[in-house]
């Protein structure tokens, strides 16, 4: 299998992992998207040497892995192209602040180690959050709540298109892929001398069936208005674990709990 076959097949993974059946899946794609957008929000703003409150923060992310029956190491694998970038985002702070800020027994701790690390851990939070809501909501559910939030529409539809685009593209790529290792059997990979022309003929392949798709579209009744799933009524609740998500992120945000608990565990 190539790496394109590959990379279609977990374009499809994500959508059978949003049609599960768990207490999440089940939730309104509006009282998940209003938890992660409050939850992002929390995480990116505490300070930079508050590595005891991100840590804190681990513990929505947990909960969710175990109530929605995703394993956590298939979001680990399925971001792991995007999250060496994001670790690499601090690696340089120990080399600009190496003022000491903590001691830990006869050890120094300087400041760029604890942002750092601080970070590290918000940008694997976020995009941890940001997974959890793909994978227990469809694109057309989650779609149909950024319309419910009054998100334009035509971003809206850009965004639904794009993400069904993708794996057309990627099978039209693929398909060309195929077609040239048949035409130069035992080469790996693309010689450069074709790169133009292939990525030339991946843009006219590309515009051929944009336009089918649309003219499909124009066809079935689409006038600039997409239809989005419909994801039922707004129940008691959704906006129970809505308002219980956005308390606990508002309470982790300002209540030091992590100190709290030391405290308690010194006395």
């Amino acid at each position: 299998m190539s790496k394109l076959d590959r990379a279609l097949g977990e374009l499809r993974q994500m959508d059978d992992l949003a049609a599960q059946q768990s207490p999440i899946h089940r939730l309104h794609p509006l009282a998940k998207l209003l938890a992660t957008v409050a939850y992002i929000v929390a995480v990116a703003s505490f300070g930079k040497y508050a590595l005891s409150g991100v840590l804190v923060m681990v513990v929505y992310p947990a909960l969710l892995f175990q109530l929605s029956g995703i394993p956590a190491r298939t979001c680990f694998y399925k971001m792991r192209l995007v999250l060496p970038l994001v670790m690499a985002v601090g690696l340089f702070n120990p080399f600009f602040d190496r003022a000491p800020l903590l001691w830990i027994g006869t050890v120094a701790v300087s400041g760029g180690v604890v942002s750092m690390l601080t970070l590290m851990l918000k940008g694997v939070l976020c995009l941890t959050a940001s997974f959890l809501l793909i994978a227990t909501t469809s694109i057309d559910a989650l779609c149909a709540a950024l319309r419910r939030l009054r998100v334009p529409g035509m971003l809206v539809t850009l965004l639904l298109l794009t993400y069904r685009y993708v794996g057309v593209m990627t099978q039209e790529l693929a398909v060309m892929t195929d077609a040239y290792h048949l035409r130069a059997p035992g080469q790996k990979g693309i010689h450069y001398t074709a790169w133009g022309s292939f990525l030339g003929q991946l843009l006219l392949r590309s515009v051929d069936r944009a336009e089918e798709l649309y003219a499909s579209m124009q066809l079935r009744g689409f006038r600039g208005e997409f239809h989005y799933a419909d994801p039922g009524p707004f129940r008691a609740s959704d906006g129970l674990y809505a308002a219980l998500v956005v308390g606990a992120c508002a309470l982790l945000r300002w209540v030091d709990v992590a100190a709290l608990l030391g405290g308690a565990v010194v006395r």
